[in-house]
């Protein structure tokens, strides 16, 4: 991740995306794996949820956890910069709310 000039901009770059939001919303609910994200979220491809996870994990805001089992079982789960951020992202989905009730009024 690439530092802006405007801190806003930097947090906003690390979490645009398809779904980055909404996977680190349900990361931090439980740990989940890959499979469990892919029926959690229908409307995004395999390719795109594969991309979403490894960029998060590049910004160190998600952990991929590789199990040596047969077949290797992989887990997902927030490190502790993913939980910090958290509360930002609630506000945000409280604020998507709002906007889709005003919407909707219109």
């Amino acid at each position: 991740m690439k530092k802006s000039y405007c801190p806003i901009d930097t947090f906003i770059n690390a979490i645009k995306g398809k779904r980055k939001g909404t996977i680190i919303l349900y990361l931090f609910q439980e740990d989940k794996r890959y499979n469990e994200l892919v029926k959690l979220m229908p409307d995004i491809s395999e390719r795109m949820l594969t991309k979403q996870l490894k960029e998060l994990q590049e910004d160190g805001l998600i952990k991929r956890i590789v199990f040596p089992e047969v077949p290797p079982r992989v887990e997902y789960s927030l490190t502790d910069l993913g939980r910090e951020i958290h509360p930002v992202l609630k506000g945000m989905f409280k604020g998507g709310i709002l906007f889709e009730k005003s919407i909707e009024e219109d």
